[in-house]
């Protein structure tokens, strides 16, 4: 068996990277929907990457019911899920810290669809990480983004189930999976936008031309940087090794939507991200540390 490269400043680079397109993605989904309506939004960002990944698109023998699934999940609902949310929420602080809600979502959907055993100490991670997200229903300025923060609470789960796909699709391409995201993104949200934002997309009401420079930052950042880059350091890395790493990305979008939009840092979101994030990093580094040793024993 190989020994794993050293974790040098290159793979730190891709690290630093990755958490600052991931961190900054809800700052540019936010501008965007506040430019453009959020099923338009979302129908633009999939066909930008449906574009950029076309040379990939092909049928995967045994695996296509799958692909259909995750793309319908994770490129439509998930997407119009979360522009949704962010389109009806102004302190977009505390989605950053509800949407962490996706991990013990996924350990839950693991255990229930694919017979997972888990010991007390991620039990002891989804707890921490469900009470710090719950503790904004007792903060006052999160309390009022109580629409917003049902809706990243349903896009968390629509994430866990993508995640739960995704497992079942190990050995597709990153860019394959992600053409099949694209074209089953656009084909949901094609005619949810028709509908709902018809002056929009039949050109009455223009869309402003910054609104695609946002557009494209979370479309291309988010998949080709984020996506991209954590596949390369999973090539070249444990899990347990990337993971911690790449934890930092909530804590960027807290901050950055704090400077950026204002959004009051209080004492109680605060407490509740750490917990929050802490009940994230015990249930992501333990699950990764249970793959790889079932791994070691496997090989």
């Amino acid at each position: 068996m190989s020994t794993p490269a050293r974790f040098g400043p290159r793979d730190l680079a891709v690290a630093l990277a990755i958490n600052l397109v991931w961190g900054l993605n809800i700052i540019a989904v936010k501008m965007s929907v506040n430019l453009v309506p959020p099923f338009t939004a979302a129908l633009l960002r999939q066909a930008m990457v449906l574009v950029v990944c076309l040379p990939w698109l092909r049928v995967v023998p045994g695996r296509m019911r799958d692909l259909i699934a995750l793309s319908m999940v994770i490129g439509g609902a998930f997407f119009a899920i979360v522009n949704l949310s962010l389109a009806v929420t102004q302190n977009i602080g505390a989605l950053a810290i509800a949407g962490q809600l996706g991990a013990p979502f996924s350990l839950i959907l693991a255990i229930i669809f694919l017979g997972e055993r888990i010991g007390p100490i991620r039990i002891a991670g989804m707890a921490l990480a469900m009470s710090g997200c719950g503790l904004l229903v007792f903060d006052p300025m999160a309390a009022k983004e109580i629409s917003g923060l049902l809706l990243t609470v349903f896009a968390s789960l629509l994430w866990a189930t993508g995640s739960l796909l995704q497992r079942r699709l190990i050995g597709v391409g990153i860019p394959t999976m992600y053409a099949w995201v694209g074209l089953g993104g656009t084909i949901v949200l094609a005619p949810l936008a028709l509908f709902f934002e018809r002056p929009v997309m039949t050109g009455a009401v223009a869309i402003p031309t910054v609104a695609f420079a946002w557009i494209a930052f979370s479309a291309l950042g988010s998949t080709l940087i984020g996506s991209g880059g954590m596949a390369w350091l999973l090539q070249r890395h444990p899990v347990s090794t990337v993971i911690p790493v790449t934890l930092g990305a909530p804590v960027v979008g807290v901050l950055a939507s704090s400077l950026v939009f204002g959004n009051p840092l209080t004492p109680v979101m605060v407490l509740g991200g750490v917990i929050a994030m802490a009940g994230v990093a015990i249930v992501t580094m333990r699950t990764a540390g249970a793959k790889e040793a079932e791994s070691v024993r496997d090989s």
